[in-house]
């Protein structure tokens, strides 16, 4: 993502020091916990032009859910601030730098996975896409039911391990069906799901993220 952002012009600082943006604990239901996490996040990313992530689940989780643990708080102004720059890759690429080629080359043919996160919490549907077709080389075709979750959800797949893998079986059987060698997403929390799934079935499919398509052929 960073090799990508900086072909682009942008000058790209990233924080070693930077941890998690809270969501898990959210989820889970430690809303104290993660209000000790996502004020590091806060200070973290404080005085950033743009905050841009791989990962529409983070992105979603700030833009949606902070200003509910920060409501009414003295940080509640830093908090809206933060939402407006904070920004999923593939969005910022196509809604900020106006930019849909980046010289990317990949051989083969790709179909592409909406994310729970980039299609339902961020509203990222087109983006995507509009970058991958411009990849030289790559054949984006659709796989069936494309909208439909892939089984992940963080803990959901711990608590419904059953109901996890059908999930994943149908999103990897609907993406083999294409005839697609690639199966891309913008999320790395879905690809690692499915590609448990991949590997343990042997098929011929490899997962990649957007910003690895990106980042390839230059």
């Amino acid at each position: 993502m960073v090799k990508v952002l900086e072909k682009l012009g942008c000058n790209v600082s990233y924080n070693a020091n930077q941890t998690c943006c809270g969501q898990p604990s959210f989820n889970a239901g430690f809303q104290e916990e993660c209000r000790h996490v996502a004020s590091k996040f806060l200070d973290d990313f404080a005085g950033s032009d743009y905050v841009v992530a791989p990962s529409a689940s983070c992105a979603g989780f700030v833009r949606n859910y902070y200003s509910k643990l920060f409501d009414n708080s003295s940080v509640h102004n830093d908090v809206k601030g933060l939402q407006k720059r904070m920004f999923e890759f593939s969005e910022f690429l196509t809604d900020v730098l106006q930019v849909d080629q980046v010289g990317a080359v990949l051989e083969g043919k790709a179909t592409y996975h909406d994310s729970c996160a980039a299609l339902r919490e961020c509203r990222i549907k087109e983006a995507p896409r509009r970058l991958l077709r411009q990849v030289k080389g790559l054949e984006l075709v659709e796989m069936d039911d494309v909208e439909t979750c892939c089984g992940f959800g963080g803990t959901f797949a711990v608590k419904f391990e059953s109901i996890s893998i059908a999930m994943a079986d149908q999103k990897v059987h609907h993406a083999a069906a294409t005839g697609a060698r690639y199966l891309i997403s913008t999320d790395i929390s879905c690809l690692m799901h499915l590609e448990g799934y991949i590997r343990q079935k042997e098929l011929p499919l490899t997962t990649l993220h957007l910003a690895d398509v990106l980042a390839s052929g230059w």
